[in-house]
């Protein structure tokens, strides 16, 4: 038994903490409490709020663990080659990834008024670290300093993640191919705009 294996299979660890939320708010989204945390974990609620403080502050990580996820998910079916053509087929990817997880459809069902505000906040930690892996996608655009290079480059992380949402945050239009390739189409071509002041291939 590896001692990752090991890790994820101690209830006391935030890994399997973090994982057994996941899997949970697959199908309750951010109607998961902390009893029912707890319950799976095979731990208690007095340790889960020693530690996290609330479901809330666990839902949260197990977002951005969803979220890490899409983008790894996304580099193993659609890699960027550091292009802007693959770096759009990368994001287009990512924003499907988010759209068809079953958490996305559960917090729909379960969360209407969240789901509703995510397509439109401006900070939290979601919002970091969505802004944070499109820069890194961005980094090859301007080898020499990044999205930290220059300014409007850096811009564009955050005006990415602002025409993603509508793509990615919609799991209505799961299961209806029209409809799917529709929004898909829309972001791309938001995306072309957006990126159409770097060339289309890594000099």
């Amino acid at each position: 038994m590896s001692p990752q294996f090991r890790l994820e299979r101690n209830p006391y660890s935030s890994g399997h903490v973090i994982t057994t939320v996941r899997t949970l708010m697959r199908t309750g989204g951010l109607d998961v409490p902390l009893a029912a945390i707890a319950r799976s974990c095979g731990t208690s609620r007095n340790f889960l709020y020693a530690n996290w403080k609330s479901a809330s502050k666990l839902h949260q990580l197990a977002l951005k663990a969803e979220l890490a996820h899409a983008f790894d998910e996304a580099q193993r079916t659609s890699p960027s080659d550091g292009t802007t053509q693959g770096i759009i087929d990368h994001l287009t990817r990512v924003t499907r990834v988010v759209r068809r997880h079953p958490t996305t459809a559960a917090i729909a069902r379960s969360s209407p008024k969240a789901l509703a505000a995510a397509h439109t906040a401006i900070e939290g930690p979601l919002v970091e670290v969505a802004t944070e892996r499109i820069g890194d996608l961005l980094y090859p655009l301007l080898p020499h300093g990044g999205v930290w290079g220059d300014l409007a480059l850096k811009s564009k992380s955050w005006k990415i993640l602002w025409v993603a949402r509508p793509a990615a945050l919609c799991p209505e239009a799961v299961g209806d191919q029209r409809w799917e390739d529709t929004l898909d189409g829309a972001f791309t071509e938001l995306l072309r705009d957006l990126l159409s002041s770097w060339p289309p291939a890594v000099q």
